[in-house]
């Protein structure tokens, strides 16, 4: 059972203790965000805010640009999310959850293209071109910034690319050194999948318009 406790929780032996407990705070937070979108629930968006603000300070800290830049732009997001899910698009309807149309996977092809190129500069810049976790950072950063997109416009596809990034992550996280982040992924990852088969079941059940 030691070496197993070891293995897991081995790096954070020289981590600051007020630095472990922002971590456990920040994954609740988070593990609260998802749970609330697989809800469908408007307080997916503080909660989540609440997580993404420490891990923007921890990431910063850690140097890890890719992974701060992700939390910074899911607050931005966030806010916008907040705003897309309680706008009314009649006098009694908020915006409903629908399926992504053919200008918003346009959208969306381009904000993937766009965030590599952001970040590919970023670490250009800053020269964190060093390992191969670099290039991972940037598909999973370009990945999830599609997600978030498309969460904040209450669009069903949304879960498949938090599916497919948190599966990415959760050895990422946990190479780097992060386990509770790593196990937190994991928790995504199931969150995620259950999530998408409640959206596309409330979506299916939806009255149609003729």
């Amino acid at each position: 059972m030691n070496h197993i406790f070891e293995f897991l929780f081995s790096q954070y032996s020289g981590y600051d203790t007020t630095d472990i407990v922002l971590e456990i705070i920040a994954v609740i937070f988070g593990f609260l965000s998802v749970w609330y979108s697989k809800q469908n629930k408007i307080w997916v968006f503080p909660t989540g805010m609440i997580s993404t603000l420490i891990f923007v300070y921890l990431l910063l800290k850690w140097e890890l640009l890719g992974d701060m830049m992700i939390n910074g732009y899911y607050f931005v997001m966030s806010i916008y999310g907040w705003y897309i899910w309680t706008r009314k698009v009649d006098a009694t309807h908020v915006t409903p959850i629908s399926r992504t149309t053919i200008k918003e996977k346009y959208i969306s092809f381009c904000i993937f293209l766009a965030t590599l190129v952001f970040v590919y500069a970023i670490y250009q810049t800053f020269d964190k071109w060093t390992t191969w976790v670099a290039y991972v950072d940037t598909l999973t950063t370009a990945i999830f910034f599609v997600g978030m997109w498309l969460m904040a416009r209450r669009k069903l596809e949304n879960w498949i690319f938090w599916i497919i990034g948190d599966i990415i992550s959760v050895p990422l996280y946990f190479y780097k050194g992060f386990t509770f982040t790593s196990f937190q992924y994991l928790g995504f990852t199931v969150i995620a999948i259950f999530g998408y088969l409640a959206w596309r079941k409330s979506l299916n059940n939806r009255p149609q318009v003729a």
